[in-house]
């Protein structure tokens, strides 16, 4: 399925069982379009302070950064395995108006690739689905991945 016209993706990954689809379907999107690839993981360090009831020390935040910056590291390398040129970005925050709308416009994305859920039923019912709140307020196109889209994309070719 190839999709054109594309010059700047956003691929929001946040490790869920679903991130690898996203990343892939990404790569082959931007490297269709000869886009470049964003790829963002969001941080939300005040689900910390909500849960424990006390703030969040600055080493485990230290090391959540490091941490994740190494898995968008091994990202990126994949990306420019497949010809793709990526940026990494960690953002602290609320992932529903970064992605929607604020990483958007700093980056002039034409095109944002997410996943359907990243959350179990009952996280969804709680807090919401940021795959749901992107598709009704992102600034631009969104394309839904889901789990088995990547595996299945080549019995979708007619």
């Amino acid at each position: 399925m190839a999709l054109g016209g594309y010059k700047n993706i956003l691929v929001p990954v946040d490790g869920s069982a679903v991130t690898e689809s996203i990343l892939d379907r990404g790569i082959e999107v931007a490297k269709d379009s000869g886009a470049h690839l964003d790829i963002l993981n969001i941080l939300e360090v005040n689900q910390f302070n909500q849960t424990y009831g006390s703030a969040v020390s600055g080493d485990v935040v230290f090391k959540l950064t490091e941490n994740t910056e190494n898995k968008l590291k091994q990202m990126k390398e994949k990306a420019a395995a497949a010809g793709v040129d990526a940026d990494i970005h960690i953002r602290f925050g609320n992932p529903k108006p970064i992605i929607a709308r604020e990483f958007p416009k700093d980056h002039n994305t034409d095109l944002i690739i997410i996943g359907s859920t990243g959350l179990t039923a009952v996280e969804r019912l709680i807090i919401g689905s940021v795959t749901s709140f992107v598709v009704r307020n992102a600034v631009c196109d969104v394309l839904i991945v889901r789990p088995n889209d990547v595996k299945n994309k080549h019995s979708l070719k007619s």
